[in-house]
């Protein structure tokens, strides 16, 4: 059984627990529990083989992303930087810098399998529900920059450990630094904890203002729309406000 994609709901803002036993009716039959309530379960286990998080990370990534002068060259350091992670995963998947940034960043969580395999952040699925989110306001992945919290993909999409986040932090900081936008967009729990300050479900489409007046903007990532399509209706009201901030601010 393929659980890859089920990892990735946790993330996407739903818990999920895999059956002991595996059941006939496809993924009905295997997630024993989904439900709205998107705190980060210390709880679920990854099943047996994958490979645990990584030893204590000594590392630091500072140095190197407070150096990069533009994207290009925030880009050119993550490619280059020895995080742990780098050593399972396929591809680096770096951010995606629009060509005149200062509007919209979408801050996305880790990369999917789709990511990992192509290098490219909010690929395969996910991806394209995106565009057409971004296409319902207007948009495109033209003038829109995407800042993954993590670069490379844990080993089996497991949830990553908080030394593993922590690593990669200061290349996500310095990429909102570089790209100014007026509007962050979160996609799912993690960005929205890292970088809103908040929890979902319940700060879904309530725009949050940072100290530094930047507005964030938490919703679902695209991966829980494509579990439950009903969700949709809430985030087209975000993406409604994110349209309406865009032009005010």
């Amino acid at each position: 059984m393929n659980t890859d994609g089920l990892r990735d709901l946790e993330l996407a803002g739903v818990r999920w627990e895999l059956a002991e036993t595996p059941t006939s009716g496809g993924i009905a039959g295997t997630v024993a529990n989904v439900n709205a309530d998107c705190a980060p379960r210390s709880d679920v286990h990854a099943p047996r083989g994958v490979v645990p998080p990584a030893a204590p990370i000594t590392i630091d990534a500072t140095p190197a992303a407070n150096a990069a002068g533009d994207m290009a060259a925030l880009r050119a350091a993550i490619a280059e930087f020895n995080h742990p992670l780098r050593a399972t995963a396929t591809n680096v998947v770096l951010p995606h810098a629009a060509p005149n940034p200062g509007g919209l960043v979408i801050v996305t969580d880790i990369p999917g399998a789709d990511d990992d395999a192509s290098g490219t952040i909010l690929s395969g699925g996910a991806g394209e529900l995106m565009d057409k989110m971004l296409a319902a306001i207007g948009l495109s992945r033209d003038n829109v920059s995407i800042v993954p919290l993590l670069f490379w993909r844990t080993p089996g999409g497991r949830s990553p450990s908080d030394e593993e986040q922590k690593l990669a932090r200061p290349f996500v900081d310095r990429a909102l630094e570089l790209l100014a936008p007026r509007v962050i967009l979160t996609l799912g729990t993690l960005p929205a904890a890292q970088i809103g300050g908040v929890r979902l479900p319940g700060a879904h489409g309530t725009a949050v203002t940072l100290e530094n007046g930047r507005h964030v903007m938490p919703i679902y990532h695209p991966n829980f729309l494509l579990l439950k399509p009903a969700a949709k209706r809430d985030v087209w009201t975000a993406l409604q406000q994110v349209q309406n901030l865009l032009k005010t601010v």
